[in-house]
């Protein structure tokens, strides 16, 4: 996986966090550098740390299903895909909470980042760099979701559906790319 495709990785996994830190700004309304960091650091150091382990986890049997490994890659960031956008289409409104407590963010840190966890898995059968690529994902998602809480503070949740809209069809379009290069090119 080159540098390109994982940078839009990175931004397509960072979108359903950056979607919550544009929520979590409307519901703050006058935010700081210090809560803008700590929402950054949060939606960041998950997505970094998903990943990892999933990598981690699927790397104990990758050997096995060598064979199919372009087929759950795709698989994977086409489910992840499909979910981010049939969550931007849906109707549900989504209760905004100003809270930065530990277990506020822990929850959600988490609940944004089961995906990413989902990608490492995918990271386990391609070629990837595991350590500069999860740095990578944490520090785009900790900039993106920063940047959402001001966002947020300033436009309300106008720009969240589009966001999770965008990662759903970059993840998808990954997915793809993966099947294909691999199906006719014998990547």
């Amino acid at each position: 996986m080159g540098i390109i495709e994982l940078i839009l990785l990175a931004v397509g996994l960072s979108m359903d966090a950056c979607a919550v830190a544009i929520c979590k700004g409307l519901a703050l309304r006058k935010v700081n550098a210090k809560q803008m960091l700590s929402v950054g650091l949060w939606f960041g150091g998950f997505q970094a740390l998903m990943p990892l382990i999933g990598y981690l986890l699927a790397s104990l049997f990758a050997n096995f299903i060598r064979s199919v490994d372009h087929w759950v890659a795709f698989a994977l960031l086409s489910f992840i895909g499909i979910n981010m956008i049939r969550e931007a289409l849906s109707k549900e409104d989504e209760e905004t909470d100003a809270s930065l407590s530990f277990k506020t963010m822990l929850v959600m840190a988490i609940a944004t980042s089961i995906d990413a966890m989902a990608v490492g898995i995918s990271f386990a059968f391609l070629d990837v760099q595991i350590i500069p690529a999860v740095s990578l994902i944490g520090v785009i998602t900790l900039a993106l979701s920063a940047a959402g809480v001001k966002v947020g503070a300033a436009f309300g949740c106008r720009f969240k559906s589009k966001a999770e809209l965008a990662g759903g069809v970059i993840l998808i379009s990954l997915g793809l790319k993966i099947l294909i290069e691999h199906l006719f090119f014998g990547g």
